[in-house]
């Protein structure tokens, strides 16, 4: 599979259904099919627009949609997004809400590079807003990439995690979403190690794969299950000659977006077929439930088969960040270098993806911590996605966050120099 041929195909096959959903749509909208009152030609029309929307959202980046924000003045101001960092794989931005005060805590969000944009964490992003200075780590598409500005893998990813720690300095408090808690770690670890001063303040690690086999789900079962020679055959293909990243190997949106329906493939064909039916009588907007879901949920990127190869083989199946083994540039990292950042993990209790156990794991390995610097929290009845986005998140979550971060807010004190006697 790892040919432009096959990436071209699967954009064709998207491109003729979206199509097909735009043709039956308009076709069934003809104002001369209104003489004929006819249901079919209804069901036709809708769905025709539901499938028009489903496989045009799969290649549009979604938009943040935070243009103001309400402040204790009672005033709305703008919120303008800047790039401070700008990288070939990735840009670190500034959520900058304009005329309003410099807020007193400093968060850099790690977003995940796992098939969906940084967008995902919007709802994340608006509730720390409110009493937060919010930078975002925003991965780019990898099919735009040109081949040009060469690999990236999970070293690179760690390294671009530490310049953005480096250039926000060492008031800010990281919290890291899913699947970079595990980079993230290793990222403040060498930091800790080769640049102390620019180390954060607090690590804050939410639902990620820390130790994958301290409680192994489905998704790490997939890990043991194959090879990497099946994953690179079957999973990695070559971005094709519509994009500026020809020729690049990706593990394809598509196709990750074709395993994460398969998952629970009964309730996303029930999701459609009910909302084929609310377009029908007039039910549905533009924005309704389904709509603000599904334009997030089947917008995916491309994602670097380097990255995707290493992460799989690293971090799942050779488990070198939860045996303390993970190497970048060819030094090893060691966690135990982490002696004043103070680092808490949260978990779901219902999380299937990345179970309990996993993400705590991470405080095991701080073995240069003081337990007063450590801190875990585990959300009964929250689910994945509940823990950093969901009623979960904004009425337990969240307050619990901002607290260990007001906690730790003290300017750390000044290491003193051991003294050796000859």
């Amino acid at each position: 599979m790892r040919y432009m041929a096959t990436y071209d195909l699967m954009e064709t096959i998207r491109n003729t259904n979206q199509w097909l959903g735009s043709t039956a749509r308009t076709m069934a909208s003809y104002p001369a099919w209104a003489m004929l009152p006819n249901p079919a030609i209804q069901w036709m029309a809708a769905w025709g627009e539901v499938t028009e929307r489903t496989f045009k959202r799969m290649v549009v980046k979604p938009d943040w949609g935070i243009r103001t924000f309400t402040c204790e003045d009672g005033k709305d101001h703008l919120v303008n997004i800047e790039t401070v960092v700008e990288k070939p794989f990735g840009n670190l931005i500034h959520f900058d809400v304009a005329g309003r005060a410099t807020q007193p805590r400093t968060i850099l969000l790690v977003a995940p590079m796992s098939g969906h944009y940084a967008t995902l964490l919007r709802s994340t992003v608006k509730s720390l807003l409110v009493n937060c200075e919010v930078y975002v780590t925003d991965w780019h598409n990898a099919r735009d990439i040109p081949v040009s500005c060469g690999k990236f893998d999970i070293e690179d990813y760690t390294l671009y995690l530490m310049d953005f720690m480096r250039f926000l300095g060492p008031d800010t408090n990281v919290v890291a979403v899913c699947q970079p808690a595990p980079l993230t770690l290793a990222a403040t670890a060498y930091l800790a190690e080769l640049d102390p001063d620019a180390q954060p303040r607090t690590l804050t690690l939410i639902g990620g794969p820390i130790d994958p086999d301290a409680t192994p789900t489905d998704v790490t079962d997939f890990g043991r299950r194959v090879t990497m020679g099946q994953l690179e055959e079957t999973m990695i293909q070559r971005v094709g000659f519509k994009y500026k990243g020809v020729g690049r190997m990706v593990y394809p949106g598509l196709l990750q977006l074709a395993s994460f329906v398969s998952m629970n493939g009964d309730r996303h064909s029930k999701a459609f077929n009910d909302q084929i039916m609310r377009v029908s009588r007039g039910e549905a907007s533009d924005h309704d439930a389904h709509n603000r879901f599904y334009d997030e949920y089947l917008a995916v990127m491309d994602m670097p088969a380097e990255f995707y190869l290493s992460t799989v083989e690293r971090v799942f199946k050779n488990r070198e960040i939860a045996r303390n083994e993970f190497v970048v540039a060819g030094h090893k990292v060691d966690m135990g270098k982490i002696t004043r950042v103070a680092v808490k993990t949260v978990e779901g209790d219902k999380d299937d993806i990345s179970a309990p156990g996993q993400c705590i794991a991470a405080l095991d390995l701080c073995t240069g911590l003081p337990d007063s610097k450590k801190a875990s929290h585990v959300e009964p009845g929250a689910g994945h996605y509940g823990i950093f986005a969901g009623k979960s998140w904004r009425n337990n979550i969240r307050p619990l966050v901002l607290e260990f971060i007001d906690q730790n807010a003290a300017p750390p004190k000044p290491e003193k120099a051991a003294i050796g006697i000859a």
